[in-house]
């Protein structure tokens, strides 16, 4: 499953990944899961096809706490030490 993943180049929850957005500051190692923002529930409403991600730190006290909100699938790459 996780090959199939790879070769997709999907994130699954929870994945590992390397953020490279527009806030160059914040670029590095984070969890991925897809965002639970209020813009993002209106975009799903309205049956628009935008997934985004809620980045965290996986190193930081709470873990839980997202670091980015709302970020395009176009910012984030599976890192490869999932591999």
């Amino acid at each position: 499953m996780d090959t199939l993943l790879r070769s997709l180049g999907l994130i699954q929850p929870g994945g590992l990944i390397h953020y490279h957005g527009s806030q160059t500051v914040m670029d590095g190692l984070y969890l991925a899961a897809p965002c639970s923002c209020r813009e993002y529930h209106i975009h799903d409403q309205y049956g628009i096809n935008d997934l985004r991600y809620q980045l965290t730190d996986p190193y930081a006290a709470d873990p839980s706490k997202g670091v980015l909100v709302n970020v395009r699938r176009e910012s984030i790459t599976r890192s490869t030490a999932n591999a």
